[in-house]
């Protein structure tokens, strides 16, 4: 079965790529792999997935996506949509989910990642609940899907959830911020001293494919004596079709799992070349 990638359209020009994701749409075609875009705008709204997919050419075929990040049932309408032209995704909803949002992966990668609870919903009771279950200290707060690092003090890290009143707020203010974007709950995390910057690694079938530096520090290389050997059998063990994890040097020389994502939806660090990422993540399997 052949295997095409989907990017997202232009918004001001439909037929052709955005210009985040052109690099990799060029490099997939210089490999021999259909591209198709589809409608990010059109995903993002209600019953708006058999639209956002109209221009992929309809026939049996395997697709990957490479776009924006899109919430869990957003994603199953967008597989639905495909489904019913023939086009079979790589990753499934439930995949997705599995990979996008932190309760689905946690236990499987619970020995390598700080500890972590959370709550179903926004209220204060759940909070202060889950806070209690994972005891005094500091920590950091996400939701299920993301965090807001770059509000560290007043969104993401609370020095001591002893202190109940300070710890709220920040999930007040992580809960403003993430608006109508906020994903399933409170994540709490035992905050963890890293001593180096995050390294992003792809894997395609349960493989490490690609090691590369972090979006956010493109061009802080990582070591090349990265040991993932503690890692690769628990990522394995998820079976999870194309997924990146990231890591971090814990001031203690003990690599960490910041966090697990759908490699479809995570972001390639420009300084990543787009021929060598396609030949390493995207092609046949």
């Amino acid at each position: 079965m052949s295997t095409m990638v989907l990017v997202p359209a232009d918004p001001l020009r439909p037929r052709r790529p955005d210009g985040h994701f052109a690099p990799e749409a060029g490099a997939a075609r210089e490999a021999g792999l259909d591209v198709a875009v589809v409608d990010h705008d059109a995903l993002s709204t209600p019953d708006g997935a058999r639209r956002a997919v109209a221009r992929v050419e309809a026939g049996e075929r395997q697709a990957v996506y490479r776009g924006w990040m899109l919430r869990s049932a957003q994603y199953a309408a967008f597989a639905g949509a495909l489904q019913d032209r023939g086009v079979t995704l790589r990753t499934s909803a439930a995949q997705y989910r599995q990979a996008h949002e932190l309760p689905g992966w946690y236990a499987a990668l619970a020995d390598v990642t700080p500890r972590s609870v959370w709550t179903a919903g926004d209220e204060r009771e759940a909070f202060e609940r889950a806070a209690g279950d994972l005891g005094d200290g500091a920590a950091v707060l996400r939701d299920y899907t993301k965090s807001m690092k770059h509000h560290w003090h007043e969104a993401a890290f609370i020095p001591d959830l002893a202190d109940t009143a300070a710890a709220w707020a920040v999930a007040q203010r992580l809960r403003e911020l993430r608006d109508d974007e906020f994903t399933g709950g409170f994540v709490l995390r035992r905050f963890e001293e890293l001593s180096k910057a995050e390294v992003r690694t792809w894997w395609v079938g349960g493989a490490c494919k690609l090691v590369g530096p972090h979006p956010d520090t493109p061009h802080e290389l990582p070591p090349a004596d990265l040991d993932l050997a503690a890692v690769a059998p628990l990522v394995a063990a998820l079976g999870l079709p194309f997924v990146t994890v990231d890591l971090a040097l814990r001031s203690d020389g003990v690599w960490r799992v910041i966090e697990l994502g759908d490699g479809q939806v995570s972001d390639r660090p420009g300084t990543v070349d787009p021929e060598e990422f396609v030949a390493a993540v995207l092609g046949p399997r």
